[in-house]
This record gives structure tokens, C-alpha cells and sequence, in this order.
């Protein structure tokens, strides 16, 4: 059995005998900052949102029931991606029955938070689809194909106060507003155990001068880390809703949508954990008013939509449970962008490493650990004496090099822990294929207070 720490090289005589990192600092008291004004202008136009609490969480005026409807005429594309989970949540199903009778279609989304409606069998069912009947019931009639779509996130098993849901559907309706305001509000009806409301928005010239906007909503803090695919094929909970105006046709947004997914919510980790109600949906109403997005045009659109989910997925794990750091892990030089991902996602979840990280202990025997044993298919492409182990810090200084064409290098500890103590940092990992393929993967460390968050959940 290998030990769970590598021996360290000696150290100069000159450095003393004690390489104490000091102690961790507190959890962040608050990630405010992370929030951000945004102007009206930069909001997808014929996008109304409206919330309210409904009773589902126990503090009575928490929002907790959310509605995002376009208010365009035409038709609106939908698309998204679901949790692979097996133990896939009402709403899901619910959602991807949606999509499908309605050929990739919807104008509407209705959120719940406090209670995932997960695993409640054939009741659970009944009432996610009500959720979704209810508002279609009180939305002007549209012709074409349409329909609601549902998202719920909270506590796993336990019913939702239906009851409550239904009659505060109206009001939802009577209130719905296309300002800022109301879209802050709305991301707010979204939270669960996140500190923070996580909503962006912004304006996108495309190649053709054409201007587009794209505004997107997420949560999640724990229970992270999504492995999404395509309702077609089924391949705490991350929600994400990203709206835009762009025309797009429904197949077209469903590759777009595919594309960003991958290279975004689906490379962050928390803790390891997939849930059961991972969803992401993308609506376009095609309020912008040109023709459908092709060529150079769904190009730029497909690449800042991927930009626009990236910097959503990252805020998810900026407000994981407890965590006190942001941790980039980047693979490159491998032999395909799945190798890459499998390499950077194993160590992004690797435990030991996580909690190495949270008490600024620079142990990259554990990176490397968690490179070999990563699950790649035999033959394993991973040559031990090509890889390379470096720490990039947040303030850009040089790389500190830990391992060099499998060597490991006389590491400065006083350095490394300085590079730990910042809130953000790089784990970079050369695989040694030159010009080979890259990925990246978010994750953040493990602190005493995420067992207290999750010994505590229901309560």
C-alpha cells in the first residue's frame, strides 16, 4: 500500500527546520461580491420574469416560485440538458415529455426551490406536471407548438405543497416584468443553501454585426457535480436557465446547448455528488427579429454561449458549501479532450486533494495519485516520465514547478504555501503528448464547514 503522503526532497539548511503552512483562514462570512449590477440593455428582449413565496421554504418571505416566460409571438426553441442520474427527478421527466411532444419547443419556465420533488413516485410525477399545465392554463393562448417547463430543487423525497404552487400561479403571471429587478428576484426564487443570487447578462455582436443578448441564471452550492446529456438521449442540484433573443432553430440550439454543457457545468465538482434534478435549459425566442442563426453567426453564438456557461458553472463552485477556494485544474498536452477531462475531473474530486488544498499543504503526491489512477480505458496512454505537476498562482507570478518529466523538483514550501493561501489558484498537469489536447475542470476545497452544512441539511 502506498503511503498517503510522498516523502519530501530535503530542504536547504537555510530555510530551518518548520515548513508550517499557516492556518486555513474561515470560510468566507459572505461572496456578495460576486454579484453584479447590470443594465437593462443587456437583457434578452420579450423576456418577462416574476417571483414569490409560495410556502415551500419554512421562512416566510424567502422567495421560493419562480417564472421565466417569453413574451414574444413566434415561437420560442428550446433545449436542455438532463441529469444522467437513474433516479431522474419528476421535473425531468416532466421537461423532457415537454420537449419532445412539442418538437424541441417552450416559452415558458416555472422553478421551485426547498423541495426537489425527487423520488415521489407517481404523485411526484402528478404534480410536476401540473406545475407545468397551471401555467399554460393562465398564458395567452400561442399558436404553434408550445409548453412550460419545470425545475425543482431542495430536500430529495419529501412531496411538494402542490396546493400552495397552484394558487400562487396567477400572481406569478400578473407580475411578470422584464426588469432587472425582477430577473435578481427570480435568481434569488432559484437558491437553496447558496450564499449568493448568481445571474449574468450581456449584449453579443455577431460576425455580421447583428446584436444579440444572452441573460442566464443558475444555483447550486452542494451536491456538484453534473454529468448532463441531451433529453433525447439520457446520457443540492445544479439549476440553470440561459435565455437569449437570437433566433435559433430548436436542433441548432439543442448542438449549441450540447456544446457549452460539456465544456462547462459539466466540468465543475463540489463534492462528487450528481444529483438527481441536474437540468440546464436554453430558450430562444428570436426577438432580435433577423433569420435563423447560421454559418459564421451560430459559430460566434455557439463559442460565447459556451463563454457565457463557463462563467455561470464557476459561480456555482465559487459558492460551494464551505469552500474557501477556486481551483482551476488544466490538463493539456493529452492524447484527446476525454482523456484530458477524465484526468482533470479525477483530481478535481479526489478528496485528499481537496482537503491538502484547504490547509494550504502543497502534497501534489496526491495530484499525482489521482492522475494515475484516473479510469481510462486500456491501454493506459499515460507515460509516468512524461508528466509534469505545476501550481500557476492568481497573482502572476511564475509557475512553481513540482514535478518535471516524472522528476519531482526540490519545491520552495514557504512559496508553495503562500500560492495555497490565495483564494484562487491553478493545478496544471502535463501529460506530456506535445500538442495534444487540453480541458479544464472547477472544483474548490473541503472545509470543516461543509460537514457542518450537510450534517445539518433538513434541519
Amino acid at each position: 500500500m502506498l503511503p498517503r503522503r510522498l516523502p519530501r526532497l530535503p530542504l536547504p539548511l537555510t530555510r530551518g527546520l518548520s515548513t508550517a503552512a499557516p492556518p486555513p483562514p474561515p470560510p468566507s462570512s459572505s461572496k456578495m461580491h460576486h454579484v453584479r449590477t447590470l443594465p437593462s440593455s443587456a437583457f434578452p428582449h420579450a423576456f418577462s420574469a416574476s417571483s414569490t413565496h409560495a410556502g415551500i421554504k419554512k421562512h416566510a418571505g424567502s422567495l421560493d416560485l419562480g417564472l421565466l416566460v417569453s413574451t414574444h409571438p413566434g415561437p420560442c426553441s428550446a433545449a436542455a440538458s438532463f441529469t444522467r442520474n437513474v433516479f431522474k427527478a419528476a421535473p425531468v421527466v416532466v421537461s423532457s415529455s415537454v420537449l419532445a411532444s412539442s418538437a424541441g419547443h417552450a416559452r415558458a419556465v416555472i422553478i421551485n426551490s426547498g423541495c426537489a420533488n425527487a423520488v415521489t413516485g407517481a404523485q411526484g410525477l402528478a404534480d410536476a406536471q401540473a406545475m407545468s399545465d397551471a401555467v399554460e392554463s393562465v398564458l395567452p393562448p400561442q399558436p404553434g407548438p408550445s409548453g412550460t417547463l419545470v425545475l425543482s430543487t431542495g430536500v430529495i423525497g419529501q412531496a411538494l405543497p402542490i396546493q400552495n404552487i397552484l394558487s400562487s400561479v396567477p400572481s406569478l403571471t400578473s407580475t411578470l416584468a422584464s426588469t432587472p429587478a425582477a430577473w435578481l428576484a427570480l435568481a434569488k426564487a432559484f437558491m437553496t443553501t447558496d450564499t449568493f443570487p448568481k445571474l449574468r447578462a450581456r449584449e453579443v455582436t455577431l460576425p455580421s454585426g447583428r446584436t444579440i443578448r444572452i441573460a442566464g441564471i443558475d444555483k447550486g452550492a452542494g451536491m456538484i457535480h453534473p454529468n448532463m446529456g441531451p433529453p433525447a438521449a439520457p446520457h443540492a442540484t445544479l439549476l440553470g436557465v440561459l435565455a437569449t433573443d437570437a433566433p435559433v432553430a430548436p436542433e441548432r440550439l439543442q448542438e449549441a446547448l450540447n456544446w457549452a454543457v460539456d465544456r462547462s457545468f459539466n466540468a465543475i465538482s463540489v463534492d462528487g455528488d450528481m444529483s438527481t434534478n441536474d437540468t440546464v435549459l436554453a430558450l430562444a425566442n428570436g426577438a432580435e427579429g433577423g433569420k435563423p442563426l447560421e454559418g459564421e453567426d451560430y459559430e460566434a453564438f455557439r463559442e460565447e454561449l459556451t463563454k457565457f456557461a463557463v462563467e455561470l458553472a464557476q459561480l456555482v463552485v465559487r459558492d460551494g458549501e464551505g469552500a474557501t477556494k477556486f481551483v482551476t485544474v488544466t490538463v493539456e498536452n493529452a492524447p484527446s479532450f476525454p482523456i484530458a477531462q477524465t484526468v482533470a475531473r479525477t483530481i478535481a474530486t479526489s478528496s485528499l486533494v481537496k482537503t491538502a488544498l484547504y490547509g494550504q499543504d502543497a502534497n501534489w503526491g496526491r495530484i499525482l495519485c489521482a492522475v494515475g489512477y484516473a479510469p481510462l480505458a486500456p491501454p493506459n496512454p499515460i507515460n509516468p516520465t512524461a508528466v509534469s505537476v505545476s501550481f500557476r498562482p492568481s497573482d502572476g507570478s511564475p509557475d512553481l514547478a513540482l514535478l518535471v518529466n516524472g522528476e519531482p523538483e526540490q519545491v520552495d514550501e514557504e512559496r508553495a504555501s503562500a500560492i495555497l493561501a490565495h483564494e484562487d489558484l491553478e493545478i496544471r498537469v502535463d501529460l506530456g503528448v506535445k500538442g495534444g489536447e487540453e480541458a479544464r475542470y472547477w472544483t474548490c476545497d473541503f472545509s470543516h464547514e461543509y460537514v457542518t452544512i450537510n450534517g445539518s441539511y433538513r434541519s
